[in-house]
């Protein structure tokens, strides 16, 4: 199935959910978070957030700086 990470289309298999996508990149999960379809998703729903055709996901990382 067909989502947009990041503004780019990607494959996924079918019934992927946040975690398995955010595991699948290498990503810290103390140091991102995760919007679907523009709503912010809390760490402990990802492993119960199941993907669907076309869904939007955006990963953004924390970034510290002075």
């Amino acid at each position: 199935m067909k989502i947009i990470i990041n503004g780019k289309e990607e494959a996924v298999a079918e019934n992927a959910t946040l975690e398995e996508i955010v595991a699948s990149r290498g990503l810290n999960p103390g140091g991102i978070i995760v919007e679907l379809n523009y709503a912010l998703v809390k760490r402990e729903s990802w492993p119960d957030t199941i993907l669907r055709e076309n869904d939007r996901v955006e990963i953004l990382r924390f970034v510290g700086g002075g």
